[in-house]
């Protein structure tokens, strides 16, 4: 569900004064209150009021004549400024969703990860114990159309049922990758899930070197 952003409220004056416009309250060539009855009206500062004025201004909508007043300038120019503004509310709340869903994927990543990292640790230490979660190994053959492709990409997980926990390049061991995590000629995939799912993983690997070689 996207989140609701608050705009300033000086923004928000000036988007109801060109709506008063757009409807007709105030018309071109209007002059209309002075600050201190429209702070009185919007129950706010006057300075709130001076910056919404001066937005408008800039935008064509108002005209500030200094010790004469603010004048409407234009109903055309108070519809492009409305619509404009709507458009950059919705710019401000995908951000904020943007936001609030890096927030979020990093601190599960890093929970993820810190559980992964415990789990081999735990593994490793009591390896013999009947509850441990079953892991098995697939390689990746030089030959295989595995090379290069993203973990995500294989759609691994929906292919196979089970999860790559590590990938072991050499001597060193990649925890968790996620899901742009490549494959490359003799990595060995740490799987974790039933043995029903390993033999999936080795299919996958299999099906992929028939796929390559299949003559066109």
């Amino acid at each position: 569900m996207r989140s609701t952003t608050i705009s300033p409220y000086y923004l928000q004056v000036a988007q109801d004064i060109a709506a008063r416009v757009v409807k007709g309250e105030f018309q071109a060539g209007q002059r209309i209150y002075g600050r201190s009855m429209m702070a009185s009206e919007y129950n706010t500062s006057p300075e709130t009021i001076r910056r919404a004025f001066r937005l408008l201004s800039d935008m064509k909508v108002l005209e500030v004549k200094p010790q004469s007043g603010t004048v409407v300038l234009s109903e055309d120019n108070a519809r492009r400024y409305i619509k404009n503004f709507e458009a950059g509310e919705t710019i401000r709340s995908l951000r904020a969703d943007l936001r609030k869903l890096t927030q979020q994927y990093t601190q599960l990543n890093a929970k993820f990860t810190s559980t992964m990292e415990a789990f081999f640790q735990s593994q490793s230490a009591f390896s013999e114990s009947e509850f441990a979660l079953p892991s098995y190994e697939v390689p990746v053959s030089s030959n295989s159309s595995l090379i290069g492709k993203s973990i995500g990409e294989l759609k691994f997980w929906q292919s196979t049922g089970g999860t790559i926990a590590a990938i072991r390049r050499g001597r060193n061991l990649i925890l968790s990758p996620g899901p742009y995590a490549e494959l490359y000629a003799g990595d060995v995939i740490v799987l974790v899930g039933t043995p029903a799912a390993a033999e999936a993983a080795s299919r996958l690997v299999e099906e992929q070197k028939e796929e390559m070689h299949d003559p066109i």
